[in-house]
């Protein structure tokens, strides 16, 4: 367990907080440009994000890191990506159509999407940082990200995400990560912010790698 202030602890997160931090993922993701690009009725937004952020926290305890706070009021899910990875297109095809239903294709083209401009360069991928709306601008997801940004910096390893609004853009651009090139979504859709943390380096920190868009095996 790691103190980031006096009232604040980071920990593992487990099983056992399933219901509060897929409820917190739910909701800090339910408003914004993605979420309505994604599923335009926010009543059914609610019931996908439901079955969506279930399987993502479920699929970061068997495959990633999970942390979160002491009072479950916060969850990052983290990503160890130290060599490319594939992944199985028809699997998770069949596995969003069961989550999204006739919102599938949006949420595979997202994915195409990232996964097309993911760089690959060894590094800590940060898929989902969620604050509980009610306890937001308190300094909490600050903390989330301080922790693992210590253990990456021990480990020499940058970190990257994709951040989804211009607010969030500027909350990493103030916890050392650098811009690069964006992602506009089709059909209408909006901007993605690509982001790196750069490791520890004689220079400061590593520059944002070149990346190479590329397709998914059919």
């Amino acid at each position: 367990m790691t103190a980031t202030n006096t009232n604040l602890f980071v920990r593992p997160a487990t099983e056992a907080d399933a219901g509060p931090l897929i409820g917190v993922l739910a909701e800090a993701f339910h408003d914004g440009a993605v979420a309505d690009w994604l599923i335009p009725d926010p009543t059914d937004r609610r019931t996908v994000y439901y079955r969506y952020f279930t399987d993502a926290f479920h699929h970061g305890l068997t495959h990633g890191q999970v942390y979160t706070t002491g009072d479950q009021t916060a969850v990052a899910i983290w990503y160890p990506r130290l060599e490319r990875t594939s992944t199985d297109t028809r699997e998770r095809l069949e596995s969003l159509e069961a989550v999204a239903g006739v919102y599938a294709p949006r949420f595979v083209l997202l994915e195409e999407m990232f996964d097309a401009f993911h760089p690959d360069d060894p590094h800590h991928y940060l898929a989902y940082l969620a604050v509980d709306p009610t306890r937001q601008n308190r300094g909490i997801g600050a903390a989330l990200l301080a922790d693992h940004h210590r253990r990456l910096d021990d480990l020499g390893l940058p970190a990257y995400l994709e951040a989804t609004t211009m607010r969030n853009r500027r909350l990493y651009l103030r916890h050392g990560y650098t811009a690069g090139p964006t992602i506009v979504l089709p059909t209408g859709g909006p901007i993605i912010w690509r982001m790196w943390r750069g490791a520890p380096s004689s220079g400061g920190r590593t520059p944002f790698p070149r990346t190479l868009p590329r397709r998914r095996p059919l």
